[in-house]
């Protein structure tokens, strides 16, 4: 289809998620949920791994030069998700 040079697109009146980083979240949220079920993961260690990625997140997102404001969205996420281990097992809250 050629883009009508009169009638662009119009931009979304909100920021939205990106698709791809969002639909990657949710399979790597589905596959360690699958993997604590069939019991190839404990609860704390599925903490762990999201624990562990958080810390990457941060050290890739500083050599990058990624925005503060950028790492945070982020970091923010993998403690939503670290929270949703946690709350399947009270051994693991703090």
């Amino acid at each position: 289809m050629i883009p009508d040079p009169i009638n662009p697109p119009m931009a979304p009146s909100i920021a939205e998620p990106d698709a791809h980083g969002q639909a990657a979240l949710l399979l790597t949220e589905s596959l360690i949920h699958r993997l604590v079920e069939n019991r190839g993961l404990t609860n704390s260690e599925a903490v762990d791994v999201v624990h562990t990625a958080a810390v990457v997140k941060v050290e890739v997102a500083e050599a990058a030069g990624e925005s503060k404001a950028r790492m945070n969205e982020s970091l923010a996420l993998l403690a939503r998700m670290e929270d949703s281990f946690r709350a399947d097992d009270p051994a693991t809250l703090i």
